[in-house]
């Protein structure tokens, strides 16, 4: 009996709809922005500049465009140095303004991928390291 209940659960999961729609459409991938981003934001005063250290992976909605994230890279990198470098001390420093960021850096990575490529490519940014001077 216990045999039969353990078949039937076994083969009522593999046959659910849900669960085999839910694994087709999570093909994510991740890449990162290789070297890390090593570049300066504005300081509190004109003539101090302050560095921050970030490591940036990307999450791809598709495994199959990989090589297409790949091929645009150097854009890609560019634009988060650029986004970094604009950024003011108190907002490299604190955690709502280093979300901030990391949305800021979604959003124009996504439309630099939308003009190139017609699609939005990038689904979301992971900073996994996150160093500033102090």
């Amino acid at each position: 009996m216990k045999h039969l209940l353990l078949l039937a659960l076994l083969l009522g999961a593999s046959f659910c709809p849900s669960s085999a729609t839910a694994q087709e459409q999570t093909s994510y991938a991740y890449i990162g922005i290789e070297p890390e981003i090593v570049t300066n934001y504005l300081g509190q005063s004109a003539t101090r500049l302050g560095y921050v250290r970030v490591m940036v992976e990307l999450m791809v909605e598709d495994v199959d465009q990989l090589e297409l994230v790949e091929h645009h890279m150097p854009l890609l990198r560019s634009t988060a140095i650029e986004i970094f470098g604009q950024q003011p001390e108190e907002k490299v420093k604190s955690l709502t303004g280093r979300e901030d960021i990391r949305r800021a850096i979604l959003a124009a990575l996504q439309d630099h991928m939308q003009k190139e490529t017609g699609a939005k490519v990038i689904k979301n940014v992971i900073f996994t390291k996150y160093l500033h001077n102090a």
